[in-house]
């Protein structure tokens, strides 16, 4: 099911269109140089870099409140960013630091802010679509207007909690916005291989859920799609569902030898990259001049090497802190 009103987009306001520039280039930044950190040993266990999938972060988090919540999977340093965590509060997660947003207990895999309603990162595979439910229910029995955004990878469909999660949202009209970001390979296996039915709009709309599928490497249609599903869930509408077609420019993990596509198909992808289409839309239509580009590219720079100096300047949290947040102390009745 595609988006129906894909054709007739807005045209594009010109500073509009350089701050989803910069929120795109900040991520893969952020996520370059989780790379090098990475190789250089200075972050450990799993990563799972979004490179190529900037545009889906961008388009989804740029329409919500700041009330509003967000719930991700491990993939999630973008989404993070995006939403307001701090970049130097990422990294030092990552490097184990107290001066992380989980103080270094959570890493890559579980980033999590309350101040800005990012309930993570979660290492569980359609982990996150319950918590998602169980947060948009809150909201409606509180009687909020808050909208509550899931963003899960295509292979959360085969897990029974997809389709669980999917039916008490639509039984009850529950405000959340499903984000299934479609890479097409869940870790090393192609959808197809796994899904009988590899239309997951369709799949969704079996629910009685709204759902339609978004190119999810142009940011422009992401963001419109995302903007109209969730003015529709907080206005009542119920929970609405976006299949968003991406594709990750690199392996699943840091430990994935790839092994499972073709080096040409990715070589295919990489040629919508989704930094690349708006900037270059934006020079056709005079909109982005060279000097505005490099400014955007140093902003995102000096951020990330900000970050760097903050997370290498972190602490370790101290031995006597081990058991903090994870035994409760109950005094005698």
């Amino acid at each position: 099911m595609t988006d129906p009103m894909s054709a007739t987009r807005s045209p594009l306001d010109p500073e509009h269109g350089r701050h989803l520039l910069l929120q795109m280039l900040r991520v893969r930044q952020l996520e370059e140089k989780c790379v090098e950190l990475y190789s250089a040993v200075k972050i450990r266990g799993f990563l799972h870099v979004y490179i190529g999938e900037e545009a889906v972060a961008a388009g989804v988090l740029e329409t919500l409140s700041p009330d509003d919540a967000v719930v991700a999977t491990y993939r999630e340093h973008g989404h993070a960013l995006l939403r307001g965590v701090a970049a130097g509060a990422i990294l030092a997660e990552m490097y184990g630091y107290a001066e992380g947003c989980c103080r270094g207990r959570g890493g890559s895999m579980h980033l999590f802010d309350a101040a800005t309603h990012f309930y993570g990162g979660n290492a569980i595979v359609a982990g996150g679509l319950p918590l998602a439910v169980g947060l948009a229910l809150a909201d409606k029995m509180a009687g909020r207007s808050n909208v509550t955004v899931c963003f899960f990878g295509e292979g959360a469909v085969a897990e029974g909690e997809f389709h669980e999660s999917l039916n008490l949202a639509a039984l009850w009209q529950l405000p959340v916005l499903f984000c299934c970001e479609n890479n097409l390979y869940a870790m090393g296996t192609a959808l197809g291989r796994s899904e009988s039915q590899t239309d997951i709009a369709l799949k969704a709309a079996g629910y009685e859920i709204s759902a339609w599928a978004v190119d999810g490497m142009d940011v422009l249609a992401v963001e419109e799609a995302a903007r109209r599903a969730v003015d529709a869930v907080r206005s009542g509408g119920g929970p609405h569902f976006l299949e968003l077609r991406t594709y990750r420019f690199r392996a699943h993990s840091m430990f994935d030898p790839e092994r499972y596509r073709e080096k040409a198909e990715v070589v295919r992808w990489q040629e919508r990259d989704p930094i690349t289409l708006l900037r270059s839309s934006m020079e056709a239509a005079g909109q982005l001049a060279e000097e505005d580009w490099a400014q955007l590219q140093a902003d995102a720079e000096a951020e990330i090497s900000a970050a760097v100096d903050f997370a290498e300047a972190g602490t370790l949290e101290p031995v006597e802190e081990l058991t903090r947040f994870v035994y409760s102390e109950r005094s005698a009745p």
